[in-house]
């Protein structure tokens, strides 16, 4: 088993979407368009990321036309700045992501509706290679991001996504730069977290 000492969180989400296959009350929106932020030729930076998940969560006509089950979580695909992946996810109360993390993809997020909690770990995983890992103290970070509030993050970021409320749904908008290659999902019991699968885009597209 190996071992992981506290490090220097990578960036300042989450599923993140972390969607596999779409539920149908998804399906006819399959793409909306919004504004986009300013991207450069070698794709969006993180901030221009941070600035189109702010200034998507503030359209009250695209937070409006998300479906919402009440059952599970519902999402639908935006057209994010300068190539990047983004989307408008709904969150019943009691759900969440499971702790996962977004490969070599940068992003950011921001809560439309409702308030989200992020649990993080300010720790930098290898790449590939292993299955368990004993985490060390001090690498745990919390974070709660009601309407309006979000944050940046860069590669490898480790985070889980949730709803903790048990009556308001939540709504948020996030985006990816690269297009997500890859999400790698982990289960955690105390300080161990272990590597249980890895998704593909086929798995969430």
């Amino acid at each position: 088993m190996s071992s992981l000492s506290p490090a220097v969180p990578t960036a300042a989400s989450v599923p993140s979407p972390s969607p596999a296959t779409p539920p149908a009350t998804a399906a006819p929106a399959a793409s909306a368009r919004v504004g986009s932020a300013r991207a450069v030729s070698s794709g969006p930076t993180v901030a221009e990321l941070l600035d189109f998940v702010r200034r998507s969560a503030e359209d009250a006509a695209l937070i409006a036309s998300l479906p919402l089950d009440p059952e599970g979580r519902t999402w639908v695909r935006l057209d994010g700045p300068g190539g990047s992946e983004a989307w408008l996810i709904g969150w019943p109360p009691g759900t969440g992501t499971g702790w996962h993390d977004h490969a070599d993809s940068v992003g950011a997020f921001t809560t439309a509706s409702g308030t989200l909690k992020e649990h993080s770990l300010a720790v930098r995983l290898p790449s590939d290679g292993w299955k368990t890992l004993e985490l060390n103290e001090g690498v745990d970070r919390s974070r709660e991001l009601a309407a309006g509030q979000g944050r940046a993050f860069g590669q490898n970021h480790v985070h889980e996504v949730l709803n903790e409320s048990d009556t308001v749904h939540a709504v948020s908008v996030h985006a990816y730069y690269p297009p997500l290659p890859r999400i790698r999902r982990f289960s955690r019991t105390g300080a161990v977290l272990r590597l249980e699968q890895t998704e593909r885009p086929e798995d969430w597209q």
